[in-house]
C-alpha cells in the first residue's frame, strides 16, 4: 500500500489476482476501440473541439459508460458488450464490493467505531448503491484548454479506481497544489467521497481531483462507487462529534442521500462546502435510532 495523501491510497495488496486485472484492462480497451472510439471522434468533430482557441468549461474530454451493480444489476441490459467482457465485469464488481466492505471496516477500526458501523450507515432500506463508471480519455490536441475531467469531489462513499498503468492524467489537490497520481500497475486507487466526510464528521475528507487530458495515448479509468442506499440517512457518527463543535453548530448536516445527490447533480464542479451548507438549510427532523451493527 502506498499513501498519496491522508485521504487517498494506492493499494497493491488488495487480493485481486493480477492476471484477472490484466483481463479487465485488455477487454475494456478492446471495447473502447471497437465500440466507442469512432463515436467519440464524431462527437469531437460535431462540436468543433479539435480547433478550440479558448478554454472549454462546460464539458470533459472523456468517453464513458456506466454499469450498475447494486441494489440491482443492469449489466445484462448494457448494449455492445461482448459476453466475455460482460461476465468479467460482473466478477470484477463482486471482488470490488468485497474489497470496499473490508476497507469500510478498516476505517471503522481507525476511527474507533464499532465494526460494521459504516456498512450499516450506508445500508438504507435495500442496501448500498454500487456502480462503475468506465472511462477512456483519448489523445487531446489542446489539453491546456480542455480537461479530461474537471476538478470535483465525489459525492458518494468509497471510490475504487483501476486506472491505466501507462498513460497518466489523474491529479489530486493537496495544500493548494495539484499532485500527480502516478500510474502503478495492478494497483487500486482508493478515494473517499462527501458522504464519508459527513459520517466521520470531517475526520476523513473527500479529496478534490481532476484528470488532465494527454496528447499521446488513451488513458483507461474504471471507477467503482460504493455509495449509501438512496434512502439512507447520512449524519455524523455521534461518537465522533465533539461537544464544543456541537454547541457552536459546526457539525456536518443530516440528510437523505438521494436529496444530496439531487443537489450534487447541478453543483458537481463547484466547491463542496456550499453543498453541505445547503443541506443544513433544508435539514429536516429525521427520526434517528441507534445503528445496529450486529
Amino acid at each position: 500500500m502506498m499513501s498519496l495523501d491522508s485521504q487517498i491510497l494506492q493499494l497493491v495488496s488488495h487480493g485481486i489476482p493480477t492476471e484477472f486485472l490484466d483481463t479487465v484492462e485488455r477487454l475494456t480497451k478492446e471495447h473502447y476501440r471497437q465500440c466507442l472510439e469512432q463515436r467519440f471522434k464524431e462527437l469531437v468533430a460535431s462540436k468543433g473541439l479539435e480547433a478550440v482557441k479558448t478554454e472549454v468549461n462546460d464539458m470533459d474530454w472523456e468517453s464513458t459508460f456506466y454499469l450498475r451493480h447494486l441494489p440491482k444489476s443492469n449489466i445484462s441490459e448494457v448494449p455492445d458488450l461482448e459476453d466475455q467482457y460482460r461476465n468479467v465485469m460482473k466478477e470484477f464488481a463482486l471482488k470490488l464490493e468485497k474489497l470496499a466492505e473490508q476497507l469500510l471496516d478498516l476505517l471503522c477500526e481507525n476511527l474507533g467505531l464499532e465494526q460494521g458501523y459504516l456498512k450499516k450507515a450506508f445500508y438504507g432500506t435495500n442496501g448500498p448503491t454500487f456502480g462503475t463508471k468506465v472511462s477512456n480519455y483519448p489523445p487531446c490536441p489542446n489539453p491546456e484548454l480542455i480537461k479530461g475531467l474537471r476538478a470535483h469531489t465525489d459525492a458518494g462513499g468509497l471510490i475504487l479506481l483501476f486506472q491505466d498503468d501507462k498513460v497518466s492524467g489523474l491529479q489530486l489537490l493537496k495544500d493548494g497544489q495539484w499532485i500527480d497520481v502516478p500510474p502503478m500497475r495492478h494497483s487500486i486507487v482508493i478515494n473517499l467521497g462527501d458522504q464519508l466526510e459527513v459520517i466521520t464528521n470531517g475526520k476523513y475528507k473527500s479529496v478534490e481531483h481532476r484528470v488532465i487530458a494527454q496528447t499521446d495515448g488513451t488513458r483507461m479509468s474504471i471507477a467503482s462507487f460504493y455509495n449509501p442506499g438512496s434512502d439512507a440517512v447520512i449524519y455524523p457518527a455521534p461518537t465522533l462529534v465533539e461537544k464544543e463543535a456541537e454547541e457552536k453548530n459546526q457539525v456536518y448536516p443530516k440528510f437523505v442521500f438521494e436529496d444530496y445527490m439531487k443537489l450534487y447533480a447541478g453543483l458537481k464542479f463547484q466547491p463542496k462546502e456550499p453543498r453541505f451548507e445547503a443541506m443544513k438549510a433544508v435539514e429536516t427532523n429525521i427520526s434517528l435510532g441507534p445503528i445496529a451493527t450486529a
